[in-house]
């Protein structure tokens, strides 16, 4: 495992750069507002601007909770509220809710590498959550978070930090992609550890040839799921864990409700979970990376990190929304990681 050594210059502990999107939860009775809409209940849509300010108008009196969103972002603020110094680089709109974004991320990790635009609004999320039993409905408009056109200062960022982080959404096609290729050459390049979360099944359906040639050439860690091991690797667990134990140094297979498995350097560790009353599983991946990570930069061995890991994903899912924003109880997973280890 990656060693920190608070004396080597680096600024951040963890780096990282993802679709910039805000999260806007609501929960409600969501049947009529579905029906008249004609959305599928329970699956994302992808909405213009205008249809989804129409419909966020619709909801807004029934309390609407507004966050920073997307999957990368979700990693790097739990990491910055667990107490490590990590920084997150996306695009927002010079608008509300852009300027939103930058306060979410402000009070999480005291600070940002975001860059605006004003040819675009702010990518956004609407999750409808039904209040019968939690099924999301989601409403997404990428808007200015996929169409960033250059680095603007991040490259100096990534040099004065000990990891970067990448999420599997920025293999689509598009400027993203090349911004994500652009960071992740010179985290290689300046010998930083790359990160990578596979992030969904449909990314490694789709994307399956560029993520294997990132894993095998660039990447240190990657996070998968079993639908998106078994995907990539068009085999079952163990074979998956196998055949990509053999081109990555660290990877992370996340099994659920029975824990995690973890290959580093050759060795498998299985960790369990720390069981709770879920109550919203979306980000719980996300944050399960942050807590990895935050051991990983530390020097913890894989089962220690793998432990901090669950106990951030379970906080997570106790809650409704994708960051746990209360720092006490994050950095209360973090002593008791510690006390674990001892």
């Amino acid at each position: 495992m990656y060693r920190r050594d608070d004396k080597d210059g680096r600024i951040y502990d963890v780096a990282g750069i993802g679709n910039a999107l805000v999260d806007a939860l609501v929960v409600m009775d969501e049947r009529e507002l579905l029906l008249s809409h004609g959305l599928a209940r329970g699956h994302m849509t992808l909405v213009d601007h205008d249809r989804w300010q129409a419909i966020y108008r619709e909801v807004q009196d029934h309390g609407v909770e507004m966050q920073s969103g997307g999957s990368g972002a979700n990693t790097i603020a739990a990491l910055g509220l667990l107490g490590a110094r990590s920084i997150f680089c996306g695009q927002v709109g010079e608008d509300q809710f852009g300027h939103l974004y930058a306060r979410r991320l402000q009070e999480a990790c005291g600070g940002h590498a975001l860059q605006w635009t004003r040819s675009s609004n702010t990518g956004k999320c609407l999750s409808v959550i039904s209040q019968h039993d939690a099924e999301r409905t989601m409403l997404t408009d990428l808007g200015a978070a996929v169409q960033m056109t250059h680095l603007e200062g991040f490259d100096a960022v990534i040099r004065s930090s000990r990891m970067l982080h990448v999420e599997g959404y920025l293999l689509h096609p598009g400027p993203m992609n090349q911004r994500a290729r652009e960071a992740i050459a010179i985290a290689v390049q300046e010998q930083i550890p790359v990160s990578l979360d596979a992030a969904d099944p449909s990314v490694v359906a789709s994307q399956r040839g560029a993520m294997w040639e990132l894993i095998e050439e660039m990447v240190d860690v990657v996070f998968l799921n079993e639908e998106e091991a078994r995907t990539l690797c068009d085999s079952d667990v163990p074979a998956a864990l196998d055949r990509l134990g053999d081109v990555v140094d660290t990877v992370v297979i996340k099994l659920g409700s029975k824990g995690s498995l973890v290959r580093h350097a050759g060795e498998t560790v299985q960790v369990g979970v720390h069981k709770v009353t879920a109550k919203d599983t979306t980000g719980a991946g996300d944050a399960y990376a942050a807590g990895f990570l935050f051991g990983y930069v530390h020097g913890w061995t894989p089962a220690e990190a793998a432990d901090l890991a669950s106990r951030t994903a379970s906080l997570t899912v106790e809650q409704v929304g994708a960051v746990v924003r209360d720092r006490a109880r994050m950095q209360g997973a973090v002593v008791a990681a510690r006390a674990a280890r001892s």
